[in-house]
């Protein structure tokens, strides 16, 4: 399935309504992940989400350090590459099957805490006299 369907969240809404327009939609949406050229800097989907939210601040902080030295690393050379209007050797694009989303489940559960926090932070107490 592809990698474009799964972010939005409808792979599983295309492949249970209908077989006839899963084979409609998942070649385009494989289509539209391979003109978007982040694979030929070498970056993960992931990699694109951006910083500047405090959920996905909290969500990288909590990667493992390999996994976030390895982003950093992707993103320092793409961003190399892109100053030097190059891309990878096509033997180093990265692959469908490897391009996973290794920060999505960190975002998810942290967005999971903040809705917690904010549900327990406007809570009202009522004492009974």
């Amino acid at each position: 399935m592809s990698g474009f369907l799964r972010s939005f969240g409808l792979a599983n809404m295309v492949t249970s309504k209908s077989q006839g327009l899963a084979k409609l939609v998942v070649p385009l949406a494989g289509f539209l992940e391979e003109i978007n050229g982040y694979r030929k800097l070498g970056l993960r989907y992931d990699d694109l989400i951006a910083e500047e939210s405090p959920v996905v601040q909290k969500a990288i902080n909590r990667l493992p350090p390999k996994e976030y030295y390895d982003r950093v690393f992707r993103i320092r050379r793409a961003h190399q590459l892109s100053l030097m209007h190059q891309l990878l050797p096509k033997e180093e694009y990265l692959k469908p099957e490897d391009d996973i989303r290794y920060l999505t489940p960190y975002i998810l559960e942290a967005e999971a805490e903040a809705k917690e926090r904010e549900y327990f932070d406007s809570a009202t107490v009522v004492i009974k006299k």
